[in-house]
């Protein structure tokens, strides 16, 4: 059997325990592990999970290509890796970038507005969306009680834009306002992954959720290195 891991954030090994503490920082909770390659495979070894979908996401525009060589790389040396691209709603020339990355065999697109300090709806992110919709899928972090970056209505705002685009709205579409996310994106054209979200909700919500987005649209999602892949499937499993 076939099991994806839809939320992976991977980072190359010599800032891997700095990029995952700056994460946890920025959610105020302790990681599970670093982010490296090599951390998350052992995590998994053993277990039902067969394949990940990875990905890093660019705070800054001179991120951008270097993470994508990463990725890309990575994806190489791994056959049970899908790797999504790195964007910034500053970087200069996004267009070059999103055929230099299909070109390194990547398959989809990653945003985090919170982290990127940009509304999901502003312009520049509208200018992507249409560039890559048709063509590439997209993961957004979606949801923050303290932010209004990656709240669920400019999603619904996108999702009538750009119809044919292919959206993860990333933990259950709201991480943190689940509920008021529910609200928005209940009847919308998009997916949700469950990253992020089983801890808080605990397994009567999150069952209620699946059913009321469907099940057909509803990925697993680990957040590693935030959590425990395998602790996040079991969860998941048992429900």
């Amino acid at each position: 059997m076939t099991v994806v891991d839809a939320h992976v954030h991977v980072y190359p090994e010599k800032i891997a325990l700095r990029a995952a503490k700056s994460v946890g920082d920025f959610y105020q909770y302790p990681m599970f592990k670093e982010g490296s390659i090599p951390a998350m495979l052992a995590a998994v070894e053993g277990s039902p999970i067969t394949h990940h979908i990875i990905y890093s996401v660019a705070t800054k525009p001179s991120n951008v290509e270097s993470i994508n060589d990463f990725i890309a790389a990575e994806c190489k040396k791994h056959p049970n890796f899908v790797g999504f691209m790195a964007m910034h709603q500053d970087y200069p020339n996004p267009e070059a970038e999103i055929e230099r990355a299909i070109g390194l065999g990547l398959r989809g697109m990653k945003l985090h507005p919170d982290t990127q300090k940009v509304n999901m709806d502003d312009p520049r992110l509208m200018h992507l969306y249409e560039v890559i919709e048709g063509r590439l899928p997209i993961v957004i972090h979606t949801g923050d009680y303290r932010y209004d970056f990656s709240h669920p209505r400019r999603l619904k705002r996108i999702l009538h834009t750009f119809p044919n685009l292919v959206v993860d709205a990333a933990h259950f579409g709201g991480w943190s306002v689940f509920d008021y996310a529910l609200e928005y994106l209940e009847d919308e054209n998009c997916y949700v992954d469950t990253s992020s979200a089983l801890e808080f909700l605990g397994p009567r919500r999150t069952v209620e959720l699946v059913r009321a987005y469907g099940v057909e649209r509803v990925m697993f999602g680990s957040d590693f290195p935030m959590w425990s892949p395998v602790t996040e499937y079991n969860m998941l499993a048992a429900m």
